[in-house]
């Protein structure tokens, strides 16, 4: 089978995949049709009806939503890579300078 695939053209290689592809696709909607009807039967025979929704691979508006950096409000002076975005609980390092005394203020990004 590789060495006629090795024989065709490109545009006979892409026409080949296109057609297997669309094949490939019609056989699963059959595949799914031919389940559907066996599930509506089942549910029949013992007194249900049911309903089936196709179940969509795309992904929706609002799931490809990518959240994006926000600031940093606070730092800590002693060591710069303790930060705080101020979102969210406060980090221990932050909770326990205050514990100590100290205010948020003094963490302030200018």
């Amino acid at each position: 089978m590789n060495e006629k695939l090795n024989e065709l053209s490109e545009f006979e290689l892409a026409h080949l995949i296109d057609t297997a592809q669309k094949t490939l696709r019609e056989r699963q909607l059959g595949k799914r049709k031919e389940v559907a009807a066996q599930i509506k039967e089942l549910a029949a025979s013992i007194g249900y009806a049911v309903e089936l929704t196709e179940i969509s691979s795309e992904k929706t508006a609002g799931s490809s939503r990518k959240g994006s950096k926000v600031a940093v409000k606070y730092r800590n002076p002693e060591n710069p890579k303790h930060q705080w975005t101020g979102r969210g609980m406060q980090p221990k390092w932050l909770r326990e300078l205050i514990e100590q005394g100290r205010t948020l203020d003094e963490f302030t990004v200018a």
